[in-house]
């Protein structure tokens, strides 16, 4: 496992980390859809399917993300797994920032930006209060770099 000095973040090695994510999104499939997303709740984050276009394919990509409602904006921290870089569909979507999402029940269509400044900041208190268990800036600390907040905007 890897842990700061103080020893208050771990995080899984990556090879669990990685089948953690083969796990969810095979029984998204094999249920189809009736397992692998929820809504979230004032203490537990959400689970959606975010569509995202390929920077360099062009080709519909999906990957099954943490959030929560921030009025009728969606919000997700761009990680993968804690590790350093950041994860692909981050990097898609600020090449293109239009996006579909698949919610329990529902799909809606999105336009991705960053959190900056205080905005940012209030985004990452919330995510913390939702981290029950865990110390997200300790987890943060893990990388060399601020982990982005991505608010996707409803469109139309």
């Amino acid at each position: 496992m890897t842990e700061t000095p103080s020893g208050s973040a771990r995080i899984p090695p990556r090879w669990f980390i990685r089948t953690a994510w083969v796990v969810h999104r095979g029984l998204y499939r094999l249920t189809r859809g009736r397992f692998g997303l929820r809504r979230p709740t004032p203490t537990v984050y959400g689970m959606m399917r975010l569509h995202t276009t390929g920077r360099r394919t062009g080709k519909e990509r999906v990957a099954i993300v943490a959030y929560f409602e921030d009025g009728p904006d969606l919000i997700t921290m761009a990680m993968n797994g804690w590790d350093e870089p950041p994860p692909a569909w981050w990097i898609n979507l600020r090449a293109n920032p239009e996006a579909t999402v698949d919610l329990p029940g529902s799909q809606r269509r999105v336009r991705a930006r960053e959190a900056t400044g205080a905005e940012r900041e209030r985004l990452w208190d919330v995510f913390r209060g939702l981290e029950e268990g865990s110390d997200l800036d300790a987890l943060a600390r893990l990388r060399t770099r601020e982990t982005p907040i991505v608010v996707l905007e409803p469109v139309g």
